[in-house]
């Protein structure tokens, strides 16, 4: 998670990947979205917390 705006440790985006109860392809187009989210709106977190990507 991006706790007080900071960066996500690997272990949070670890954990996320795992704990999503979601076919690959889904868990693949999540993280693309979170990841483009935090590009376009230049933060280092993209709100959907606990989902992968983010």
């Amino acid at each position: 998670m991006c706790a007080g705006g900071g960066r996500p440790s690997v272990s949070a985006v670890v954990r996320n990947w795992r704990n999503t109860d979601a076919p690959l392809r889904d868990k693949l187009a999540m993280t693309a979205r979170n990841l483009w989210r935090r590009v376009a709106l230049r933060q280092n977190c993209c709100g959907n917390h606990g989902q992968p990507g983010c």
